[in-house]
This record gives structure tokens, C-alpha cells and sequence, in this order.
């Protein structure tokens, strides 16, 4: 007799989402302890592309204020920004960072020191743009050291050849193309090498002006340890999955994904006719929670943590993604995607459902958009734009 896999409904796959994500209210902000870096290291890490997202979703998750969030990123230095996942800038526990730069960074930083090693020739900058770039970057660390803090600009008046110019052609029907400073470029780098990274920001807590700092000296685990101990983690985070979903979530190539599974204990099981793995330690399906209401940011993990969404997205792609596959502001009623929205000039928090979820529904989002209104209303200037918008947030914002 041959074995039998395990069924894992979509309704388990659902109130998973709530427990490991914290959002169902039981769960919010049952990481104390830990507090919000607890949460935070629950989901393994928050989306930083946009500032304002890595508080939105925290709140979410913590309830917490804009003040604890702040403490937990820059005066306790419990959260840090890195290059990660898909190069991506993800906000992760400072104890995490080693595990992601060996398991993913490392590889994208050798891929951009050759790129721009090679832009550095082309622009005659230098004859040898590999040997400019060790040169240039070592002097740049050595700055940052002596001032601690320093943004771009502040680095660019000690080492001077941060101001060279390098030359990107136009493309054809772009805006964008021709010279730029190498400064953000060889900044980037320098971070990705896990040698520099992003601290305290200049401006609010939307700006993305960041001041750079050294990195924690942290020993890295070998690339095959670091790959399985992230698959492990996010199996407990986003799983049962797909092996495709954690291949496209990490960046990592088929064989990479393979190996890193192979060396967990893992449980094959059946997501609705989709073949899906599951760590062997987490077979307990947890208890459904009430129907919960969510107000989730641009790129909040919970919807940017599978390649597959349609258990959770439903046929709503076009409104709530771009063309480039970033997710807008989304709303959630009990596990799934139903509508979007988005912040108005006069501070409203507009919401619009794509389906008809019911009066329950409609009611607790109501409800939640007037408690992120009321916490958005503590900073009166400020107004959430999403850095990559969609076609409802558009329309929602006016």
C-alpha cells in the first residue's frame, strides 16, 4: 500500500496565515515578550522597499506605536534593513542577518560587484573597475567608520572618487539613462557585501534618505546550512507550499531549493491537487479563529509570500498589482484578499471591497480602516503613498 499524503485545505492554509502572521486579533501582538522584533522574526522579515510599509505592517501585526516600532529599528538595533530575498530590502532580526546574506545576499553582491566593476571600465573611470572598486569601497568603509553615521553626500566629501560618474545608456522610450554618481551604486554594494548598512533615516518615518552605519560583525554560516535553515523558517512562517513558492520567495534556483529541503524533515502533502511540503515537526493543524479583519500595506509579506496566490487572492490581481508584480494596499477578511485601500489628502482611508464579502465584513473593515485612520491622525502631515502604485490605490487616492 502506497503512502498516503496529507490533504491540507485551504481553510487550514488560512488560519495558518493568521496564527504565524499575527493578524487574526487572538494572535496580534503575541509576540511579547519580543514585542514588535518578535513579530517581525515570526514572518522572518517585513518588505523595506517602502519605509512606510515595514511600520504599517508592524502596526498591524503588534498594534504597536510608531515610537516602539522606531525604538526596535534604530535605538534598540533589534531590526536592521538588508538586501535579501529577490534583491529585495528587507527590514529582518539583526540576528537573522548572517542566515539571509549567506544564504541569499551573497550571491546577488557578487553579481553587482561585476556589473558595476565592468560599468566602472565603460565609463573611464578606471582601466581595472575591479581594483577601483576594492580601493574606492575600502576607503568609503573607512569614512563611515570614523564618522559612525554618515548619508551619501557626507561619505562623498571624504572619499571624493564617490562623485565619478558612470554611464548608463538610455533605453529606448525611457526617461532614464545617462551619467549618475557612482555614491548609491557602490553604497548598495558595499551593504549587500554585508559591510555597511542602512540606519536612522534623515526626515520622517516615510523617508527613504537613509544615514549608513558599519555592519554587525557577525560570523555567516556556510551557504548550504544558511539555505536550510531559511527554508526551514519559512515553512513554519508561510508553509505547507509549494517547493516553486519557496524557490521564487528566496530568489534561489531549482537545485538550490532541492538542496535546501533535502536536508529538513519535511511531509509531502496535497494542497488541493498541488503537490506542497511540510515541515514533519508542524502536523498539527491550528484551530480556526473568528472571521478577522485586516488593513494590510503595499508588499506586506502575507501577500508577497507565495508565487501561487490564488487561495488567497482570488481573481483580484489586476486592480491590487502592478505591472511589475508589486502588491498594493490590500483588505483582508478572514484569510483572504477582498478589496483594497488607500489614504486620501484630507487623511480619509479610503476602501473599496472586490467582492461582496458580506455585512460582517464590510462592517469590521469599516471599522478597521477609522483605527489606522486614528493611528495615521497621530502624525497629521503625513500621507501614505505606496513607492509602486496600483490602479485601485490610484483611483482610491484621488
Amino acid at each position: 500500500m502506497g503512502t498516503v499524503i496529507r490533504p491540507v485545505s485551504v481553510a487550514e492554509r488560512r488560519a495558518r496565515l493568521a496564527a504565524r502572521h499575527h493578524l487574526a486579533p487572538a494572535s496580534r501582538g503575541t509576540a511579547s515578550p519580543g514585542g514588535v522584533a518578535g513579530a517581525v522574526a515570526d514572518i522572518i522579515g517585513l518588505h523595506g522597499t517602502d519605509p512606510a510599509s515595514v511600520y504599517l505592517a508592524a502596526w498591524a501585526r503588534t498594534g504597536a506605536s510608531r515610537a516602539d516600532i522606531e525604538h526596535a529599528l534604530y535605538a534598540e538595533g533589534a531590526l536592521v534593513r538588508m538586501l535579501g530575498m529577490r534583491r529585495t530590502v528587507f527590514v529582518v532580526p539583526a540576528g537573522l542577518m548572517p542566515v539571509i546574506q549567506a544564504a541569499c545576499t551573497d550571491q546577488i553582491a557578487e553579481r553587482m560587484r561585476r556589473d558595476l566593476g565592468r560599468r566602472v571600465q565603460e565609463s573611464g573611470i578606471a582601466a581595472d573597475g575591479a581594483a577601483w572598486l576594492d580601493e574606492v569601497g575600502e576607503a568609503t568603509v573607512r569614512a563611515l567608520a570614523a564618522r559612525g553615521s554618515a548619508t551619501g553626500g557626507e561619505l562623498a566629501a571624504d572619499e571624493p572618487r564617490l562623485r565619478a560618474q558612470i554611464v548608463y545608456p538610455a533605453a529606448e522610450g525611457k526617461s532614464y539613462g545617462g551619467p549618475v554618481n557612482v555614491t548609491t551604486r557602490l553604497l548598495t554594494l558595499l551593504s549587500a557585501e554585508g559591510l555597511i548598512v542602512r540606519g536612522r533615516p534623515r526626515g520622517g518615518w516615510t523617508s527613504s534618505q537613509f544615514t549608513w552605519s558599519a555592519a554587525p560583525d557577525q560570523p555567516r554560516p556556510p551557504a548550504s546550512a544558511a539555505r536550510a535553515e531559511l527554508a526551514r523558517r519559512w515553512l513554519l512562517a508561510f508553509g505547507p507550499a509549494a517547493p516553486a513558492d519557496l524557490q521564487w520567495w528566496a530568489g534561489w534556483t531549482a537545485a538550490q531549493t532541492r538542496q535546501a529541503l533535502s536536508q529538513l524533515e519535511i511531509t509531502e502533502v496535497d494542497l488541493d491537487g498541488t503537490a506542497g511540503v511540510l515541515l514533519a515537526a508542524d502536523q498539527d493543524a491550528p484551530a480556526a479563529a473568528d472571521p478577522w479583519p485586516a488593513l494590510l500595506p503595499a508588499l506586506d509579506p502575507a501577500a508577497m509570500g507565495w508565487r501561487e496566490r490564488g487561495w488567497y487572492l482570488g481573481g483580484h490581481a489586476a486592480a491590487l498589482f502592478d505591472r511589475s508584480g508589486n502588491i498594493g494596499p490590500t483588505a483582508w477578511w478572514d484569510g483572504r484578499i477582498v478589496g483594497g485601500w488607500a489614504q486620501r489628502k484630507d487623511g480619509e482611508i479610503a476602501l473599496r471591497l472586490l467582492e461582496d464579502a458580506g455585512a460582517e465584513a464590510s462592517a469590521a473593515l469599516a471599522a478597521e480602516a477609522q483605527r489606522l485612520r486614528k493611528w495615521l491622525g497621530e502624525d497629521p502631515g503625513v500621507r501614505i503613498t505606496p513607492r509602486f502604485r496600483t490602479p485601485l490605490e490610484r483611483e482610491l487616492a484621488g
